[in-house]
């Protein structure tokens, strides 16, 4: 045929057209503009979804998408419409020319082979035998050709066999008209579609402000009240209610709105009825009558101007007496009860049920979203509110918004009904007069200025000067949530503030503006030119009230731009003052621009009396721009090169400093003057989504390196000087967790105003220099040791450094920790980097190099062994041979262990942090006993990890009651067979008959099966369905066997012995299960018939069941094809269908209705005394079943038994009594729309009830547990394993043996860690349980092993060596050269107490510790070390107790005062305890007579220093 540009362009876009209507036309190109990219294309994606539908195979849809002209770029609108014309409406011939260019080469010239056969294969999945004639002679063939052949072969390839043998199923047009939500809820109701559409909108914001996530009595009430008086809040809502189920679903409200608002007389005053009804028994009793008059009395004098009200008749009413003589006038059956009927009747000559009905009109439209009908009525609501508000004072919190003068005049004249002249007199229309003279307009637009400035005139408000109200009480309480864009948020209890200057208290028929009235000739003027009627406004223009923004940058805040300075604005000249539900009212009725929200705020400068202020403050939030990801350090040389940035040449010895991070403004905000801080804070964590532990606020000064932090969060912006335009620097948290401004000050050697602070003395933060909290937390915690600490302060280490330890750190340790104490109880900073000790710990531990996060347990034990052997008074260690028990006593065989270990280390170390364990190891085959007492300087306490997982599955069962969840506790190891026997201990339902179903939205993800290990679910539930019991399959006699075979002979050929087994979930990505573990297959077959083909065999039955999804159908206003006109959509839960092989259709079908009954509604029981207000919402519900049952794929979409070119959605499956025989695995459940639309409850589809077992296992899953618990688990006695054989000295072999470790010793300073991070399962974990521990008055004497009494004739005599020095010659053995029992329990050769002494000295015995009745062992807690986060990550922080008896929290640089309630005990990792009624003082060396070490640390080790990092 030729190269030709597109492959249809023997199809003219112009015959296209001609053969289209114009409705397909434009709805054709409505949605192709829809879907369209920038460039006019259509994807092939696109093409395939929204134009064939997700149930033609990709396949075939890439086929089609490459006829029709698509290549990569995309689809043309004109080749698409071509191509959709030739598809529906095209002869023969055009389909023939179509079929040809999907399998043509790109000049549209040849079908070559290989290309044709990729493609049929690609399509397909096979090629057809008719194929191998089309190319006989030739391996391209030409149209001509083609077209003979594929009219001899009309049938060779699927689409072929589609084009030209099938019936085409699909059109351009569909002309069945599904009704839609909004055309059924509008024929039952008052309301138009547009109406409907406008308060779904509303309705989904409302929910989306409660908090239960529902519209519930709370966020009812919040919106109501007021002005609905809160004794009848609750029941209004129970009018809207309608079903009881304590939330408004948006039917109820829209069948609400249209009773109460749109109805006819009668219906609203029934809806009156039914608010006052509060029983719902239909009828009022005295005290529901005494509630009414109350209630409507309250609502009349809010609405009545407060100088009419001395006259009004019911002012001074009882309302006792009101009740009574309703009761006695209108109680025609004398049973003590008003009816509705006679309800109705008193309403008739009654005024005040109107001024309920005209408070619920302005409610519905107003609060929820209702477009009044005209714009008189639309200015009688607004008027009716804002009269009410006039009345009302300002009370903190509220905000207001500001309109335009200028188009709050052109409204008003918009909505006033328009005065004629009639007879030389003015008329409104309705022929009012007053004393024979003209009325007033309703709504007027100004009034006389009675003062000659506008500052003389009280009626108005200037710049934040104060406005009082008639109210004397204020809610002078700011709100504490800055959730709402314009914060902070209106008080839900307040709702107005007085706008007397803006309505006439006088004319209760009329509006009155507060701006000066136009002069007399304009307003004659305008008099007389009654003939022009007023023009609709436009949008709320504001303009004129702001200065114009020329920044590009986003505002966080909503307060609409800053009010203009230059000119006074004046309220009533320059604008005008609405309350929120006013201005979203307007706003959404006419649209507007600018949206000007002001706040009340209480007024310093007045006595705290309420102000509104209209010029808040507004100021720059910068951020730092993001500098790319340093590398990670390869080596120690490293570890300062990230500080910061900096740069690092050990080739050159050059280091230059980091690059100042540079600023740049990111947002801008406004902030009220009386916002604190915190306020500030939580705004910018919820709008930018910071964690509030990640950011830090920085006040700007005029230089930008004036700098002050903003740290005391409960200040407010007035308190912290916080002016208009101020530079706010929102500094966040580096990956490494360090602060970009704490590092740019280091490497300039400067410091911030933060740091400049002197302070309480140890109440000093520090710097995290990179992923080092850690470093700080340990740190923090050793130095919040007082004992320890007045030890460093006063120098007494200087005196006791050993340089020539060969397992110290030549004395370094000890040098940089004593500075580096010395500053942080200076009290003269408030942060300090500790460079120098950062850079020593990694020169002597390369593994606390670089920049990741390490366990601050590992660096607090090196720091403390580092401490110690840097400060070890024995030089020269003695070689020490240990020696076994033998039988001996423990407290010789103690004694003398703990001699050894004071004749090899002696430090302040060990006399504060050493204690002594009892290990014990028993061999189990011989019963000897090994006894040896090791050193250890903390305590590491396991904890019971979390071994069992938390379940919670959800029972349905088959009487379709309401679902119940259940809370089952397994080991992590646990199939599903044995959750199976736990539920069916729980639920009493036989395992046999339980089928776990996991479901993620309203389909079935996964059925697992019995031999699968549990898991815990991601996005999914596990559901358990009851299945009923399987019945005993019973051998068939031979006549029996007969008798079926002819029967099915009879019936025609069939597809017997289709064999419906289930296949693994994990081979074919399809949810299966078998209820038998022998999976025994079951048979079934269908009858073919016409309409619907015999099925093909399935590997997708299942036995036992099939699986139902709920399916509504959803109408599109534009679409391409027929077939895509309604979409279906999945919704709800699935529904497990017991099938065996005897279920009839109808059973299937009752079984669908026993299960979703309980989501129809029912009519209420009142319903048949009362109409109800949507009485003829559901004509549905008169048929059988309000749905029915269709046969579709796994997908719920397109039918299992149709071929995809039917474009079918499901074959029904007919309500009879002919047997199911397993159709299919799959059923969608397509609800009439009537009944879904008015009847079917969604709030009611997750609904389920918690069993007991829930809270349990919850409870059991998160329970704490106490630090006894911890100390009773570390000396409870254990089995050791195969792989830890114990080498017994008797049977001089590897033997099985028990082990078990007691505390012998307790140290004055007790160190405590939780070991949160362990080794299971081959992978590290980290235990998040909950430890209680004590604070004050912690005993572990407890835990102490027990001794033997014995006399002082038995005692071994020891020498007391805690001042010896021995001059021995030792070996040079590694540290930890004491072998332990327990590595992770003890700690080498760091242990205490000088215990093993005859005569011993007072350190002695001030920790001989061994408890007595007379004085208990008690700690007290001094600092502990907190972690949060994950393993590999999170954050450290230290929590300590400052010798001024305060606590604080050390959060790296921060350091802030805390209560103990505000601890972070949650994640306590580290405990730090003193021991009670210590005198520390006799720890601390004698150092008369001895000179101090000041040697400063080498200058080989400092050049080191200067060559990683170079502060300038």
């Amino acid at each position: 045929m030729g190269a030709k540009e597109s492959k249809l362009q023997y199809f003219p876009f112009e015959e296209a057209c001609k053969r289209m209507k114009d409705t397909e036309m434009k709805r054709s190109k409505d949605a192709f503009k829809r879907v369209a990219t920038l460039g006019g294309q259509m994807s092939d994606i696109v093409f395939c979804r929204e134009v064939l539908g997700d149930g033609v195979p990709a396949g075939i849809a890439n086929l089609l998408y490459r006829g029709f002209g698509g290549t990569s770029k995309g689809l043309s609108l004109k080749d698409l419409l071509c191509g959709l014309v030739i598809l529906t409406k095209g002869s023969q011939e055009e389909k023939i020319k179509l079929l040809f260019g999907m399998y043509a080469d790109d000049s549209y010239s040849y079908v070559q082979k290989e290309e044709m056969d990729r493609l049929v294969l690609e399509s397909e999945g096979q090629i057809s035998v008719a194929l191998s004639d089309l190319f006989q002679e030739n391996d391209q063939v030409s149209f001509d050709y083609f077209r003979l052949w594929v009219k001899k072969h009309p049938d060779a390839t699927e689409m072929t066999k589609w084009l030209l043998m099938e019936h085409m199923t699909v059109s351009l047009s569909d002309d069945t008209d599904t009704p839609t939500f909004y055309q059924t809820l509008a024929g039952v109701t008052h309301l138009e579609e547009t109406d409907i559409s406008e308060l779904e909108k509303r309705y989904w914001t409302l929910k989306s402000q409660s908090k239960s996530g529902k519209f519930d009595l709370d966020t009812f009430k919040a919106m109501v009240c007021p002005p609905v008086p809160e004794a009848i809040c609750e029941s209004l809502f129970h009018a809207f209610d309608e079903n009881r189920d304590n939330h408004i679903d948006f039917k109820e409200m829209a069948c609400g709105i249209s009773a109460c608002c749109r109805g006819p007389g009668t219906e609203r005053q029934k809806f009156c009825f039914k608010v006052f009804d509060v029983n719902h028994d239909g009828k009022l009793c005295e005290r529901e009558l005494v509630q009414m008059v109350q209630a409507l009395l309250r609502i009349r004098q809010e609405n009545h101007p407060s100088d009419s009200m001395e006259c009004d008749p019911f002012y001074k009413m009882e309302p006792e007496t009101v009740a009574r003589e309703i009761l006695a006038s209108h109680d025609s059956d004398k049973d003590g009860c008003i009816s509705q009927a006679e309800y109705l009747v008193w309403t008739v000559n009654n005024a005040l049920a109107d001024n309920f009905l005209d408070l619920l009109s302005q409610i519905c439209h107003l609060v929820m979203g209702l477009k009044p009908q005209s714009k008189e009525e639309e200015g009688e609501i607004i008027k009716q509110w804002l009269q009410r508000e006039s009345k009302k004072a300002f009370e903190v919190g509220q905000v207001w918004y500001l309109i335009s003068m200028g188009w709050w005049n052109s409204w008003i004249e918009y909505v006033t009904p328009q005065i004629q002249l009639v007879n030389g007199r003015l008329d409104n229309g309705e022929g009012d007069r007053v004393n024979g003279t003209e009325t007033l307009h309703k709504i007027t637009k100004g009034k006389q200025a009675s003062k000659a400035l506008p500052w003389d005139d009280d009626s108005v408000i200037i710049v934040n000067m104060i406005t009082k109200g008639k109210n004397s009480e204020y809610n002078t309480q700011l709100n504490g949530s800055l959730k709402s864009s314009t914060i902070p948020q209106r008080s839900q209890s307040a709702c107005s503030s007085p706008i007397k200057t803006c309505l006439s208290a006088s004319d209760s028929n009329g509006f009155t503006s507060v701006s000066p009235g136009p002069s007399p000739k304009l307003r004659k003027k305008g008099l007389q030119q009654t003939c022009a009627l007023p023009v609709k406004p436009g949008p709320i223009d504001n303009s004129n009230l702001i200065t114009p923004n020329n920044s590009k940058v986003v505002s966080l805040t909503a307060e609409g731009g800053r009010l203009r300075r230059d000119t006074m604005l004046v309220r009533g000249k320059d604008f005008e003052l609405v309350p929120e539900v006013i201005w979203r009212a307007l706003s959404t009725w006419y649209g507007g621009n600018i949206a000007l929200p002001r706040t009340v705020i209480s007024s310093k400068n007045n006595n705290g009396n309420p102000e509104l202020e209209l010029y808040p403050i507004t100021v720059k939030l910068l951020r730092h721009q993001i500098v790319p990801q340093r590398p990670a350090p390869t080596s120690f040389t490293g570890v300062m090169s990230g500080i910061g940035g900096m740069a690092l040449s050990m080739t050159n010895y050059v280091s230059s400093a980091p690059p100042i991070p540079r600023r740049y403004v990111a947002f801008t905000a406004t902030f009220s003057k009386q916002h604190t801080i915190q306020q500030i804070y939580e705004f910018l964590c919820t709008k930018v989504r910071f964690i509030r532990e990640d950011i830090r606020l920085w006040k700007i000064g005029n230089k930008d390196d004036i700098m002050t932090l903003l740290e005391d969060e409960s200040m407010t912006v007035e308190d912290c000087g916080i002016e208009e335009n101020q530079s706010i620097l929102i500094e966040v948290r580096n990956k490494d967790l360090t602060w970009p401004e704490e590092i740019s000050q280091l490497a300039k050697n400067k410091t911030c105003r933060k740091e400049q602070v002197p302070t309480q003395k140890g109440a000093t933060g520090l710097n995290n220099l990179g992923n080092t909290c850690f470093m700080n937390a340990a740190v923090q915690c050793v130095s919040n040791t007082w004992p320890l600490t007045q030890y460093f302060i006063g120098g007494l280490h200087l005196f006791e450094l050993n340089r020539s330890n060969p397992l110290g750190m030549k004395g370094h340790i000890a040098q940089r920790y004593g500075e580096l104490v010395k500053d942080l109880w200076s009290g003269t900073s408030k942060t300090i980097a500790p460079l120098k000790l950062r850079w020593t710990i990694g020169k002597y531990a390369p593994r606390f190099n670089g920049f990741q996060q390490h366990d601050s347990q590992e660096l607090l034990s090196f720091l403390l062994d580092g401490l110690h052997e840097d400060l070890n008074r024995v030089h020269v260690k003695p070689y020490v041979e240990l020696k076994d028990s033998d039988g001996r006593e423990d407290e010789v065989v103690a004694e003398e262990a703990w001699e050894n270990h004071l004749r090899r280390n002696q430090s302040i170390i060990v006399d504060l942090f050493h204690g002594q364990l009892k290990s014990q190891v028993r061999c189990k085959e011989c019963g000897h006993l090994s006894v040896r007492f090791d050193p250890f300087n903390y305590l590491s306490l396991p904890l019971p990890m979390d071994s069992c997982i938390h379940l919670e599955v959800i029972v349905t069962r088959l009487d379709g009651s309401v679902p119940i969840k259940y809370g089952i506790r397994l080991n992590m190891d646990e199939k599903y067979k044995a959750l199976k026997k736990e539920l069916s201990r729980l639920t009493s339902i036989p395992p046999d008959q339980i089928l776990f179903v996991e479901i993620m939205g309203p389909i079935v993800k996964a059925l697992p099966k019995d031999n699968q290990m549990v898991k815990t679910l991601v996005g999914g539930v596990l559901y358990a369905y009851e299945l009923p019991p399987h019945e005993e399959i019973k051998p068939m006699t031979i006549e029996e066997e007969k008798e079926k075979i002819q029967q099915k002979l009879e019936n025609g050929p069939s597809s017997v012995s289709n064999a419906l087994t289930v296949e693994d979930s994990s081979a074919n990505n399809t949810p299966t299960h078998s209820r038998h573990p022998s999976d025994v297959p079951t048979m079934g077959s269908l009858q073919p018939t016409p309409e619907n083909p015999a099925p093909k065999p399935s590997s997708e039955l299942f036995s036992g069941f099939v699986i139902g999804v709920h399916r509504k159908m959803n109408l599109m206003d534009v679409y391409f094809l027929s077939s895509q006109k309604a979409r279906p959509g999945l919704f709800g839960t699935p529904i497990i269908l017991p099938c065996v092989e005897d279920t009839t259709n109808q059973d299937l079908y009752q079984f669908v209705w026993t299960q979703v009954s309980r989501l129809v509604s029912p009519l209420p029981p009142s319903e048949s005394k009362s109409a109800n207000h949507a009485q003829d919402c559901d004509d549905s519900l008169g048929y059988e079943y309000p749905f029915t049952l269709k046969v579709v794929k796994k997908d719920g979409f397109s039918c299992a038994w149709c071929p995809w070119y039917r474009f079918c959605r499901g074959c029904k499956v007919e309500c009879n009594a002919e047997d199911f025989n397993f159709g299919g695995s799959f059923l969608a459940i397509d609800w009439e729309p009537t009944a879904l639309h008015l009847r079917y409850q969604t709030a009611l589809e997750r609904l389920y009830e918690d069993h007991d077992s829930v809270e349990d296992s919850r409870r059991k899953q998160t329970e704490p547990i106490n630090l006894d618990t911890c100390l009773q688990a570390f000396t409870t006695e254990e089995e050791l394993g195969e792989d830890e054989l114990y080498y017994c000295s008797k049977c001089k072999k590897h033997c099985l043996a028990s082990k078990k470790l007691d505390i012998w010793r307790l140290p004055p300073i007790l160190i405590v860690n939780l070991k949160r991070f362990q080794f299971l399962n081959g992978r590290w974990v980290k235990s998040h349980k909950i430890v209680n521990f004590p604070v004050e008055d912690f005993d572990p004497s407890n835990y102490l092993a027990p001794r033997v009494s014995s006399s002082d004739d038995d005692k071994q005599s020891v020498t007391c060596v805690c001042q010896s020095e021995t001059s021995a010659v030792v070996e040079n053995v590694p540290n930890g050269d004491i072998p332990n029992h327990r590595d992770d329990q003890t700690h080498g050769d760091m242990t205490y107490s000088p215990d093993s002494l005859n005569s011993p000295c007072m350190k002695c015995q001030l920790t001989r510790n061994i408890p007595t009745d007379e004085s208990p062992i008690k700690y007290d807690l001094s600092s502990m070390s907190c972690h949060t986060g994950i393993l590999g990550g999170g954050h450290y922080v230290c929590y300590a107790k400052n010798p001024n008896q305060k606590w604080y929290c050390y959060n790296d640089s921060s350091c802030k005062e805390c209560s103990v309630e505000q601890m972070d005990c949650n994640s306590a990792y580290i405990l730090f305890y003193e021991r009670q009624n210590i005198d520390f003082s006799h720890f601390m060396p004698d150092v008369e007579g001895k000179e101090p070490d000041l040697q400063e640390i080498d200058d080989e080790f400092e050049s080191d220093l200067k060559k990683a990092c170079v502060l300038q």
